[in-house]
């Protein structure tokens, strides 16, 4: 097993594979009466966030806590960070402290890696700038083979605004590694330079793509990353990249609706495509505890994690 998560592509096959079957017995821990395993501990789990994330921090901290490890909350608001502390200094601080592991969430893309040359624990990305977020990809992954069997020759449609997301990003790198079948769906204001080179299919048509798509993925548009417009009205962004009931009746019957989170309702996603039976929505959350519970099984108390750590 890699030695820390930094980027979906840090995960080959049977890395990945690993992941998600060990978070398939991971999830059988939550039927118990008592939910908690001793794996790690004595093992210190920081997590250490410069960007709001209600959802991502307590999936990280009840993952942890499980796995009976201590658990230490950092938020850079009221720290040393608001007082000009670098990242290196907090970095040294938490060496220091003897922290384990760290889970970080930094607005600027690349400080995950930057973190990992300054600590001997494990260090594990919950979100760097527009770059990555691999936890989000594998819990979706668990989700897709949850739901539907298999991921090997799915095909994935992405939706949305890809160029601020690294939940896009991670998602390709994973599913490609997975052997599924991914398409990209957006305005082209809203795709990276070089999308042409990832391992990924790039459409302007969702009306098109849906009724070929085993799996829909939409993507909250993220707004407080625009300086900038990068479509019309919101009204327009709806009508031609939302995914409402006339577009979620266009899906084969098997398909499943997916979305990281938090939504825009009636934006990108109409509520009742949200609250329908095909949606996903509500289980990635309740994965991911399942699947960063596995990610940290693995990296700090798995078997033969030490001797590569």
């Amino acid at each position: 097993m890699i030695r820390h998560l930094l980027s979906a592509a840090d995960l080959g096959r049977d890395d990945a594979l690993l992941v998600l079957d060990t978070a398939i017995e991971m999830a059988a821990t939550a039927s118990r009466s008592v939910k908690k395993l001793p794996t790690l501990r004595g093992r210190t789990v920081v997590n250490l966030f410069y960007e709001d994330s209600t959802r991502t921090r307590i999936s990280f901290e009840a993952a942890a806590k499980r796995l009976s490890a201590d658990v230490i909350n950092f938020s850079a608001k009221g720290s040393s960070v608001s007082k000009g502390e670098s990242l290196k200094d907090t970095a040294l601080t938490l060496q220091a402290m003897g922290a384990d592991a760290v889970v970080i969430r930094h607005p600027e893309s690349g400080a995950p890696y930057r973190l990992a040359q300054w600590l001997d624990g494990v260090v594990i990305n919950a979100g760097d700038g527009t770059h990555e977020h691999p936890t989000q990809a594998l819990l979706d992954a668990y989700t897709m083979r949850s739901r539907l069997g298999r991921i090997d020759g799915l095909r994935v449609t992405i939706v949305g605004d890809v160029l601020h997301s690294r939940v896009a990003r991670s998602n390709v790198l994973l599913l490609d590694t997975l052997g599924a079948e991914v398409t990209l769906v957006a305005p082209p204001t809203l795709l990276p330079v070089g999308v042409e080179a990832w391992p990924a299919t790039v459409s302007y048509d969702l009306d098109a793509v849906l009724p070929k798509s085993d799996v829909v993925m939409m993507l909250r548009v993220q707004r407080e990353r625009m300086n900038d417009s990068y479509f019309p009205t919101q009204r327009e962004y709806s009508r031609r990249y939302g995914l409402d009931v006339r577009r979620l009746g266009a899906l084969p019957e098997h398909a499943i609706v997916m979305h990281p989170g938090p939504m825009n309702r009636g934006m990108e996603i109409a509520p009742q495509v949200a609250d329908s039976p095909r949606s996903t929505i509500v289980e990635q959350v309740s994965n991911g505890v399942s699947v960063r519970m596995a990610v940290m099984y693995l990296l700090l108390g798995g078997s033969g994690s030490k001797e590569n750590s």
